[in-house]
């Protein structure tokens, strides 16, 4: 039983717990821009749409994640040239997981037909592909941001 409870709190962490608030924060953003850019495009430029509202979420989560679940306080310019390009580089790889897979979803298996019953709320298949999309993309963003972007410098 210890060692299940030294593996909890090993695993559930104060940046572990923050990184998940903020990244369903920045799932929402990414969300509720995506169907609203869809809407307002008419919903045949979807990849469009994905794009901006990629934009605005990954402006929300480097400002969110660098100040409260990685701690990173230095907001000066030698540190934000590096910190920035960083971040927006991860995040370039997970993009295209997301593009590619929401191209895949709506142009191959037709999810933008669809609408998905789930107990008392009717979602679209395009955000349901972003939803499916958002859980790989969540996790290789915090791997990404805590060994890579933010990643604490060992003491020699």
């Amino acid at each position: 039983m210890e060692k299940l409870k030294a593996l909890f709190f090993k695993v559930f962490t104060r940046e572990t717990i923050l990184y998940v608030l903020f990244g369903v924060l920045t799932t929402l953003v990414n969300l509720v821009a995506f169907k609203l850019f869809d809407l307002l495009l008419g919903g045949k430029l979807y990849l469009l749409s994905n794009c901006i509202a990629w934009v605005l979420a990954v402006a929300f989560s480097f400002l969110t994640n660098k100040a409260f679940v990685f701690e990173s306080r230095d907001w000066t310019f030698h540190v934000l040239k590096k910190e920035v390009p960083a971040f927006v580089g991860a995040r370039i790889g997970s993009f295209f997981i997301e593009e590619g897979g929401l191209w895949f979803f709506v142009a191959v298996l037709h999810f933008d037909e669809k609408v998905f019953d789930f107990y008392v709320v009717q979602l679209g298949g395009k955000i349901v592909a972003k939803l499916i999309l958002d859980v790989i993309v969540v996790i290789v963003n915090y791997l990404l941001s805590k060994f890579w972007i933010f990643r604490k410098k060992r003491e020699e």
